[in-house]
């Protein structure tokens, strides 16, 4: 008795007709290439040995991404600030910084020492400290938790907060050309450690940025990005918990040597590499690069922020098909099916009017799953919490993404997940990754 890889059974009759069929089949050129690929991956083993594949992965690689921060941030505040000392002169111009970043972000009139309350972090961009004179660029964060209630961009929309839409998980390869050469986790580079410096709490887009040591190197190159397999596609964009990719190219030109550093830039997403954007920047010498791959960074996130406010950046459906069957193969099972059948039917049967069949009632095929968003609460005691509560949601089945929208560390934060079904089904979904879900008014309360 066969049995096929969709369950069916055949009798011998049909056994027969498949064996026969199966010894004329010949495999497309899809099928030969796979083929003619397996056995020159075997014969290179052999011939270089699994030390030298062993030689690409290891090595002094990976930048770890900096800590997800979800504080509000005002970068490019200049100051010049004086006083009876540099130290004086220096929290003079903090102080000033401070109404300044509050100013861009259009919050209320209050008190100077209430603004400094909200303040968590101060990051020195560039700074010039004389006997009696402060000369500095300033990054200031507030905290998100004291100064969202004030000013827009956080929370989950009460209190007349702006509700800023995140993105799916979109996988960030960051393509270097330098010196004729194409690079993305080979080496490290100053453009894989832009990204990982990058502050990406507080922007549309939920980027997942891979460390670059162990298989990175060898998943994510510069030749997978011209890769058009869907297949291939998914099996990466499932290793790191990803929807899509978004792949910012970076090409360094140095113009002479020691001289300036032209940048090209190019936005690029998707497993088709859809053009979005290209712009360019330049560093007067090497020295700049590092500060030029810092702004071009940011520029990448206006873009890609951009592109999702328009719609355009959005996960490709065709990721998530599943992948077709040979069609000689298809015909060949379906070829089966057939004779099986008609061996089975009696002939009494046979000869019944066509009528009775046509007369037989037909079930109409379940409407698609209408992709809908929910608010789901949960606690967030530290920072792991978060991620592992994000991580635990996006794996449940029928979720097509999940990104938080208000987090209270220490509290109950609020993520909003995209769910293929209803509210209860969603409920349901959650229930069978083990969490506890109380089910409210258009929105979930889950925990341990």
């Amino acid at each position: 008795m066969i049995v096929s890889a969709q369950g069916a059974r055949f009798s011998p009759m049909s056994q027969t007709f498949l064996t026969k069929r199966l010894a004329a089949y010949r495999p497309g050129p899809a099928v030969q290439l796979l083929g003619g690929l397996s056995l020159a991956l075997g014969i290179a083993l052999v011939a270089i040995g699994p030390a030298r594949l062993i030689a690409q992965i290891e090595g002094d690689r990976g930048i770890i991404p900096m800590a997800r921060s979800t504080d509000i941030e005002v970068t490019g505040i200049e100051v010049n600030a004086t006083g009876k000392t540099g130290q004086e002169a220096r929290e003079a111009g903090w102080r000033e910084a401070y109404k300044k970043a509050w100013a861009q972000l259009k919050g209320p009139a209050m008190p100077d020492s209430q603004i400094e309350g909200m303040v968590s972090a101060v990051v020195i961009e560039r700074e010039q400290i004389g006997p009696h004179r402060y000369i500095a660029t300033l990054t200031i964060s507030f905290d998100r938790t004291h100064a969202g209630q004030f000013v827009g961009g956080g929370g989950d929309g009460a209190g007349g907060q702006a509700v800023v839409a995140h993105s799916a998980p979109m996988l960030v390869v960051p393509v270097l050309y330098s010196g004729g050469v194409a690079q993305v986790y080979e080496v490290r580079s100053p453009w894989q450690r832009a990204w990982a410096e990058f502050r990406a709490g507080t922007s549309a887009i939920d980027y997942i940025r891979p460390v670059g040591t162990g298989a990175d190197s060898l998943l994510l190159t510069a030749g997978q990005v011209n890769r058009r397999s869907r297949a291939w596609w998914r099996n990466v964009l499932d290793v790191f918990g990803a929807s899509d990719v978004v792949m910012p190219v970076a090409r360094l030109e140095r113009q002479w040597p020691g001289g300036a550093v032209r940048g090209t830039f190019t936005a690029r997403y998707g497993p088709d590499s859809m053009f979005i954007e290209s712009f360019t920047l330049t560093a007067n010498d090497e020295s700049g690069v590092p500060a030029m791959l810092a702004q071009a960074v940011q520029r990448f996130d206006s873009i890609y922020a951009q592109a999702l406010a328009q719609g355009v950046l959005r996960p490709d459906p065709t990721l998530n098909e599943r992948p077709a069957v040979d069609p000689a193969l298809a015909a060949l099972i379906a070829a089966a099916k057939t004779a099986d059948q008609a061996a089975a039917v009696p002939v009494d049967a046979a000869a019944a009017p066509l009528e009775a069949a046509s007369a037989a009632p037909t079930t109409a095929p379940p409407p698609p799953a209408v992709a809908s968003s929910f608010a789901v609460q949960f606690a967030s005691p530290d920072a792991k919490a978060v991620d592992a509560a994000l991580g635990a949601v996006r794996g449940a089945a029928g979720v097509q993404g999940a990104a938080t929208s208000s987090i209270a560390i220490g509290g109950t934060s609020v993520m909003r997940v995209t769910f293929a079904g209803d509210l209860n089904a969603l409920a349901a979904a959650l229930r069978t990754r083990g969490w506890q879900v109380t089910v409210g008014n258009g929105a979930l309360s889950i925990r341990r």
